[in-house]
């Protein structure tokens, strides 16, 4: 049964830092929205990943298992963007337009009627 992949990233993530906060800091994402992975992951394979009690999330045995599994499968994969993911600054388009030039009245006239045109009273 194939396994949605950032699921594996979110798991990895939680377990090896242990610590929710910071996985969900290191992942960029929120805690409740890390912690839903987590547990549709648990729901999806029918094995608990984590001692529910705890503070503190500490692995059950499937959860180790899973870890072992998931650190092989995620490192023959492409990285989590994808390869289409740029590195901000491509010419692929996108981001913020550009004023274009020549356009307006020069500094010298600004505040002056336009020729033609009558001036709007305050």
């Amino acid at each position: 049964m194939p396994v949605d992949t950032t699921l594996l990233r979110r798991f990895v993530a939680v377990a090896e830092e242990l610590d929710i906060a910071r996985a969900a800091k290191n992942l960029n994402v929120s805690r409740t929205t890390l912690m839903k992975s987590v547990a549709s992951l648990e729901t999806e394979l029918g094995v608990p990943l984590f001692e529910p009690a705890a503070d503190n999330p500490y692995l059950t045995e499937a959860g180790i298992a899973l870890l072992a599994e998931s650190k092989g499968l995620l490192a023959h994969m492409p990285p989590a963007g994808g390869p289409s993911q740029g590195s901000g600054n491509s010419s692929g388009g996108g981001g913020k337009a550009k004023a274009s030039k020549g356009r307006g009245r020069a500094p010298a006239v600004k505040g002056q009627a336009a020729p033609g045109k009558r001036r709007q009273s305050r």
